[in-house]
């Protein structure tokens, strides 16, 4: 039987490489649902070779543009709230949340509620409401299969291991592009920090990598998905990104996933759970040689890992309001009007203003995730602000 597929983002990164997957085993997947909140150029060329029953954009004119070219009988142009209707009509068995940051919330639980399993790409959904998005999963019935690499890595890692048997896990991380950096972080620019050493992806992803506040969302996800505390969740540098992370058994031994640096790996997995199908991409050959390296994280150099931390200590609102508080901070770096620096200045400040704050329900989360894009805005002034 066909599984069908639902992919919001799919102009994005994981998008397409979800769409290249499904182009791989035709006799297995079928879209049904293309959801992207720009890009109807390259919406169109994908709604038109996978004939989903929908597309969705955020915009109303580029919905109508779509229309005009989409035969109505095949697939039904939607915008804006459409796409949570969309998402239920659709049928999917599986969506894959890939829309990036906290926009990617309210259309996940959609898809939850709508009984589809998850292949989640989107961290931020777990960032900001893990605990709701954990509770309605367990209330419908549906599994969270994580997309990104680590945590993929980690939910391979733990096939077999029985409760009591693991003592730790391992994210690693690139370390970006600064991670042997000698120069001034506050000078740092947004080219320099968009030229990640490993991976291709869009540009919020990349600066949470130079600033490796991607690994410290990645901790709060990990907490959400396995259960683990944060003193059980640890981080290494890894620069080859060949280990995608790594858990560490009671009895002294470590088991890692390893594989190619190719999103279509752990997207292959999530799409295929709970079993393996032969890899019709290139893979990893171990035989041609491997170097294998791993480094503490400098948290003095990279202070948003330790706002994390801190984030789960905190609780309630506060893991929200980092995500939001630092959605802010990269887009004023993107747009110059925040020094590098100022990204971790200002996630906490707004993490502390947030701290105590209760957070139990889907509309406390949205006020707290937009009162916290507020504050943190209000606070780009002065010394925060790049001259």
């Amino acid at each position: 039987m066909i599984k069908k597929i639902s992919i919001l983002g799919s102009t994005g990164s994981v998008g397409r490489s979800t769409l290249d997957v499904i182009a791989a085993f035709p006799e297995r997947f079928a879209p049904v649902l293309l959801a992207a909140r720009r890009s109807r150029e390259l919406l169109l060329e994908q709604a038109l070779r996978w004939r989903p029953a929908y597309a969705c954009i955020a915009s109303a004119e580029d919905a109508a543009w779509l229309g005009e070219r989409l035969d109505a009988g095949v697939t039904k142009a939607v915008h804006g709230e459409g796409l949570l209707d969309a998402i239920g009509d659709a049928g999917a068995q599986l969506t894959v949340s890939a829309i990036v940051g906290a926009a990617g919330l309210e259309p996940t639980l959609a898809a939850i509620e709508a009984g589809s399993d998850i292949g989640l790409a989107n961290k931020e959904a777990m960032v900001v409401a893990g605990e709701l998005v954990n509770r309605a999963a367990r209330a419908r019935g549906v599994a969270i299969l994580p997309i990104d690499s680590e945590h993929n890595a980690l939910h391979q890692c733990l096939r077999g291991e029985r409760e009591g048997e693991v003592k730790r896990l391992i994210l690693t991380a690139s370390g970006g592009p600064f991670r042997a950096y000698s120069g001034s972080f506050a000078e740092i620019t947004p080219d320099q920090a968009l030229k990640h050493p490993t991976w291709e992806m869009g540009p919020k992803i990349t600066i949470d990598s130079a600033t490796m506040m991607n690994k410290g969302l990645e901790v709060i996800e990990a907490h959400h998905l396995f259960g683990f505390p944060p003193e059980r969740i640890d981080i290494v540098v890894h620069p080859q990104s060949l280990v995608h992370s790594m858990i560490e058994t009671v009895d002294g031994s470590y088991k890692c996933q390893l594989s190619k640096t190719d999103m279509r790996d752990p997207i292959q997995y999530a799409l295929t759970y709970p079993d393996r199908l032969p890899h019709p991409f290139e893979g990893l050959d171990v035989a041609k040689g491997l170097s294998l390296e791993f480094f503490p994280v400098d948290c003095q150099r990279f202070p948003c890992v330790k706002l994390a931390y801190r984030a789960l200590e905190l609780g309630g609102a506060a893991p929200a309001a980092l995500n939001a508080a630092n959605e802010v901070a990269v887009a004023a770096f993107l747009q110059r009007r925040l020094a590098f620096t100022g990204i971790a200045e200002l996630n906490a400040r707004c993490l502390e203003a947030f701290a105590g704050r209760a957070a139990d329900s889907l509309e406390t989360l949205i006020a707290i995730d937009a009162e916290a894009r507020a504050f943190a805005e209000k606070t780009l002034t002065g010394a925060l602000v790049r001259e």
